[in-house]
């Protein structure tokens, strides 16, 4: 019988694409009678690995769209070096809510704090739970702006990125010499305003935008737009990279002491 059954069934899940289904239904209806399990508990355990494996598929596959470094996790983030209440609002900003109310994600601090990876660490934790997410740093995404305004196809462009629920945007402090630059990287901020999210990193604080925007009323109108719904990370901390090289020289060199004394 249960070789009748398994050329209809095989079908069946192909037709339904039932991929996870079909490689466990045999392993799992064998439990099923050794642990005297109901129909329905046999039909339960097939369908949550069907749904496992659909969960890791859409999860590789928002991965890989988002354009994330896949080193920048936050199994790697050292959150240890953060104060107490930093830590709390990253704990919050986890639970991904902030994106349903199209709050952004303002992350400030010294070169070598750690904004880079503390954005994309969040950003692979929002993809984990199904979000859509795309990480670009300032000067390629500036660049892809002004390519489709030349072409006449912003409004298009702008409408691609509005599917995003997050839009990362790396080191905004890179725009800094250009005026169109600008209008196109203000065109953006205006055009998410309270509709989606965005999460950036900036060396710059909020006083030196000017820098980037040139015009006081752009940069007042480009700052109100971002922190009106927003969520602020000051990480004023010590380059994490100069910390590791110093432990990296200091641990050489007393390597190197003790071969010296050994020799």
């Amino acid at each position: 019988m249960a070789t009748q059954i398994a050329t209809p069934l095989n079908a069946l899940f192909l037709e339904l694409r039932l991929t996870a289904a079909r490689q466990c239904y045999r392993e799992a209806a064998n439990l099923a009678r050794k642990e005297n399990l109901s129909y329905e508990q046999y039909l339960l355990a097939v369908l949550q690995e069907e749904r496992t494996l659909r969960n890791q598929k859409r999860t590789a596959r928002l991965l890989k769209l988002s354009g994330l470094p896949l080193e920048k996790d936050m199994v790697g983030f050292d959150r240890k070096r953060l104060p107490q209440n930093i830590n709390m609002q990253i704990a919050a900003i986890l639970d991904g809510s902030f994106l349903d109310r199209s709050e952004n994600i303002l992350i400030f601090g010294n070169p070598g704090s750690g904004k880079t990876h503390l954005v994309c660490a969040i950003g692979q934790a929002l993809v984990a739970q199904g979000r859509r997410v795309l990480f670009k740093s300032t000067s390629v995404l500036v660049q892809e702006l002004l390519a489709t305004k030349r072409d006449l196809k912003l409004p298009k462009y702008l409408k691609k990125l509005s599917k995003f629920e997050a839009l990362i945007i790396d080191d905004i402090a890179y725009v800094q010499q250009d005026h169109r630059e600008m209008e196109v990287l203000f065109t953006l901020l205006a055009d998410r305003y309270e509709r989606r999210s965005v999460l950036l990193t900036s060396n710059l604080p909020f006083s030196k935008w000017e820098q980037i925007f040139h015009d006081p009323m752009t940069t007042a109108a480009a700052i109100d737009r971002l922190v009106h719904h927003s969520i602020i990370l000051e990480l004023n901390l010590p380059s994490y990279r100069l910390e590791q090289s110093l432990k990296h020289k200091a641990a050489n060199g007393s390597t190197g002491q003790a071969a010296t004394s050994k020799g």
